[in-house]
């Protein structure tokens, strides 16, 4: 991207107008007030308050060597961080770093991802996606370990970068966990739906509102994302399309899944051209979605960056499927003699396995929804289906079957 000059003298900008999220409580579409989101996002990004930052284009940040070398003590490393934290959380949500990955790096990556779909072509193999129709892109799910084993010497060269670093420490301090998606969208490839991401962005309203306010506001905290263009990217190709400032609705996670939301996004959302080895990192709750690709020939190609923070783990390892297999007969009985669902429902709720990931995205797909099935759903499905003890017992295996690891 073609950076213009930065001022010299740097000035705070003004705090956007916000809906205030309440501190514990619960949302309700009640709280998806369109004109309040539009008083949030209608504004104006001022470069002024980010000195490290080298324009700004229709709203985004775009960075360059301006952050690399303002990062080139200890101290300017914590302060251009806290910028880009700033930038992510209270800012626009997006920022770009241009130039960010060296071409020959990403050359040797992108070999990389085109064996991959190669070889997942030949074996009939047509990955599901989260936001658009199965088979319309190219998608290499769990594609970190199977680059690392496919050639180690181009994975090390790949994720050495440093502005991948900084970018992640920023937001997630030490210890974050990198995953990566690769995504093809051909010619013709059609638009995402408007979305957030990751971990309520991957719910349905209903389930978004099973969700205290204060985990709606802690979920973006948990993850960045991030996509490293492997090919040039015009318009005509569908970059990303992004809505500045939305990530700062309280209520975004259920808004998301509203019409007029996903009209207004239509009317207002942000595209911007990308170079081979540019980088986006953004807020993973702001408003965005893949574009649709009008190009004759271009195979638009992304690595997207999933990064999750390390306090993401529960602090002991359990063996949830031997539970489940044990308190099986113990359930059906008790739920045969009218035992209440919801004291069913609770000693499910603290044995079985809640949520769907991490998991294995090639063979564990999210078909029918944005998520795949959970252990929990499987055994209340058991419960609520009368099925014996032997028919969950190979539905944990095969559910447990299709989580593990596939690299190669």
């Amino acid at each position: 991207m073609t950076a213009t000059p930065a001022p010299t003298t740097p000035a705070p900008t003004t705090p956007a107008p916000t809906t205030p999220a309440p501190a514990t409580g619960w949302f309700s579409a009640a709280d998806c007030r369109l004109e309040e989101f539009r008083a949030v996002v209608e504004q104006d990004t001022d470069l002024r308050g980010y000195p490290c930052a080298d324009a700004v284009e229709q709203g985004v940040l775009v960075y360059g060597p301006r952050l690399l070398a303002a990062a080139a003590t200890p101290r300017g490393r914590r302060d251009a961080q806290a910028e880009v934290a700033r930038a992510l959380l209270e800012g626009p949500g997006i920022v770009v770093l241009a130039g960010a990955f060296e071409a020959g790096a990403v050359d040797r990556a992108t070999a990389v991802f085109q064996d991959l779909i190669a070889a997942q072509r030949a074996a009939g193999v047509q990955a599901g996606d989260h936001f658009a129709k199965p088979g319309a892109n190219d998608r290499v799910w769990g594609a970190l370990d199977k680059f690392a084993l496919r050639d180690p010497e181009a994975f090390a060269d790949y994720y050495a970068n440093d502005a991948l670093a900084l970018v992640c420490e920023a937001w997630l301090g030490r210890g974050y966990q990198v995953t990566s998606q690769v995504n093809v969208v051909n010619p013709g490839g059609a638009a995402q739906t408007a979305h957030r991401d990751y971990h309520l962005g991957f719910m349905s309203a209903e389930q978004a509102l099973g969700f205290p306010a204060h985990v709606h506001a802690l979920s973006p905290l948990l993850t960045l994302q991030g996509a490293v263009a492997h090919v040039d990217m015009p318009v005509e190709t569908g970059p990303t399309l992004y809505l500045p400032h939305s990530q700062k609705f309280p209520a975004g996670y259920v808004a998301f899944h509203d019409p007029r939301f996903t009209a207004y996004f239509e009317e207002r959302f942000v595209q911007l051209p990308l170079a081979k080895g540019d980088a986006v990192f953004f807020n993973p709750a702001l408003f965005h979605g893949a574009g649709t690709n009008r190009s004759a020939d271009v195979r638009r190609m992304a690595n997207l960056l999933q990064i999750s923070s390390a306090f993401g783990r529960a602090m002991e390892s359990v063996d949830r499927t031997a539970m489940c297999e044990v308190l099986y007969g113990v359930l059906a009985r008790r739920r045969a003699a009218g035992a209440p669902e919801r004291e069913l429902a609770n000693v499910v709720a603290a044995s079985a396995e809640g949520y769907a990931f991490p998991t294995n995205l090639d063979r564990d797909q999210p078909v029918g929804g944005l998520a795949p099935q959970t252990q929990a759903e499987l055994v209340r499905q058991a419960l609520a289906e009368g099925w014996d003890a032997g028919r969950l017992h190979a539905a944990l295996a095969a559910q447990q079957q299709r989580r593990v690891p596939s690299a190669g």
